[in-house]
This record gives structure tokens, sequence and C-alpha cells, in this order.
């Protein structure tokens, strides 16, 4: 992935995309403060730990272009939703509600789930296979109503 972001920078320098050279230049400043904090730890940045960066970028984005539209200020919105863009450019194709279903339901089956008190088991098999395809907040929800009732 690191250099899928060094090939895409030198692309949009190329093109002029001032825009998409912030947004990258910007992920892989997260990206050098991610790397400084697991070496710190002595262990290094996994890709799944770049989705889960990128996914922070993008949450963040939202939350700022929804203040920045309550505020009147469009301008910053579409600055945040361009960026929005350009981090989700990088993420895997987000599941379907449908496969998101059918996963949730595949892995209650697989960790033998029957109660809420099992949801942790069933929310970690679902990070480790579909990290940076599915929202976890919305996974959370349909995996507690499917154990609730």
């Amino acid at each position: 992935m690191r250099d899928r972001f060094n090939t895409e920078l030198k692309a949009a320098m190329k093109a002029g995309e001032k825009r998409r050279v912030e947004t990258i230049r910007m992920i892989n400043a997260g990206l050098k403060d991610k790397d400084i904090e697991a070496r710190g730890h002595g262990k290094t940045v996994s890709d799944d730990d770049i989705l889960a960066l990128l996914q922070k970028l993008v949450k963040s984005r939202q939350e700022s272009a929804e203040i920045y539209e309550k505020a009147g200020r469009t301008d910053l919105s579409t600055q945040e939703r361009e960026e929005i863009a350009i981090i989700q450019s990088f993420l895997p194709q987000p599941l379907s509600p449908a496969e998101m279903e059918e996963a949730i339901t595949a892995a209650i089956a697989e960790a033998g789930a029957s109660s809420i008190k099992e949801m942790g088991k069933v929310i970690g098999l679902l990070k480790g296979k579909y990290a940076g395809r599915m929202d976890f907040g919305a996974a959370s929800a349909a995996v507690k109503a499917k154990l609730s009732g």
C-alpha cells in the first residue's frame, strides 16, 4: 500500500492535482506517525493498520464536513468531501448490505455465539476478515440485534 501512495502522489504532482497531492501527503504523514508509534513498541505497521488509519481519516473528515455544513461553510465542507473521496479511493470496496448480513451470519455460526455475551468474539472475527471493508458501528448493531432476538 505504501508503494501505491507514493506512486499516486507522483502522478498527482505531475498532473497538478493540488487537493490530491495535499491529501496523499496527509495520509503519508499519518502513516509516519503510526510507524514511529509502532517502532516504540517494537512492532511494524501492517496493511490492516493502514486500512484502520484510512478509515479513521475518512470518519474525521465526515464529522468535519457535517460541522461545516451546519455552520454554513459549504466551501470547507466541499473540501472535506473531496478529501474523503480521495482517501476512499485507497480503501477496498465496502461490503454491500446483503454481503454484510451474510458475513455476520457466518461469523455468528463460526463463533458458535448464542447470546450478547459472545458479541466480542463475533466482532473480532469480522474485524479479522473484513478490516477496511465493513462499517463496524453498523455491524455491531446488526450482531447485537441477531444475538438478542
